[in-house]
């Protein structure tokens, strides 16, 4: 594997540089990949967090709010399938939803098609709030991708769903959005 230069280096080509001098015998390619990802996600889910506190939400809380927003009016869905659609315990959900709901941005009620459950739907307030954290949210990632032009947006959004796409067949169940 070739190192840029160090002057076009970044912080993951200094740690596989030094991959490469204490084992030469590894096969460190794919390591450049996936520790670009990992850094630009923690760059990211620091960068959001600071967007949205602000805004009196933390990322957690905003994939609820975003979740109910991207089904669209009226904006309400299960517990269940608020947690299926992020990937979390129901415990975890019940937290999320607590403080939300706590926060005026949410509230639970009567499932009419189970009496056992309850439907969460964005309040007026909650509606509002979405509004304002999606503009910060996108307002960062497109901030995060600045440097690259619209064709090499596109090229690495094809590339990573290429990707994404071979793995996520092999999950068992596969990931529902």
């Amino acid at each position: 594997m070739t190192l840029p230069s160090s002057d076009n280096a970044d912080f993951v080509d200094h740690i596989l540089a030094q991959w490469s001098t204490a084992r030469p015998d590894l096969p460190i390619g794919p390591m450049a990949v996936f520790s670009r990802l990992f850094r630009l996600q923690a760059v990211a889910s620091r960068d959001i967090d600071r967007s949205l506190r602000p805004l009196g939400v933390n990322p957690g809380e905003f994939d609820v709010i975003a979740t109910l927003t991207r089904h669209g009016p009226p904006h309400a869905l299960s517990p269940q399938q608020l947690a299926e659609s992020m990937l979390l315990s129901s415990g975890a959900m019940t937290n999320r939803l607590d403080r939300l709901e706590q926060a005026g941005l949410v509230a639970r009620q009567p499932n009419p098609d189970d009496r056992r459950g309850v439907i969460v739907t964005l309040t007026k307030r909650g509606q509002q709030t979405a509004d304002a954290v999606l503009r910060a949210y996108l307002g960062v990632l497109d901030q995060m991708l600045a440097p690259l032009p619209p064709a090499r947006r596109d090229a690495l959004a094809g590339l990573l769903r290429e990707l994404l796409l071979a793995h996520d067949q092999q999950a068992p169940g596969g990931i529902k959005p």
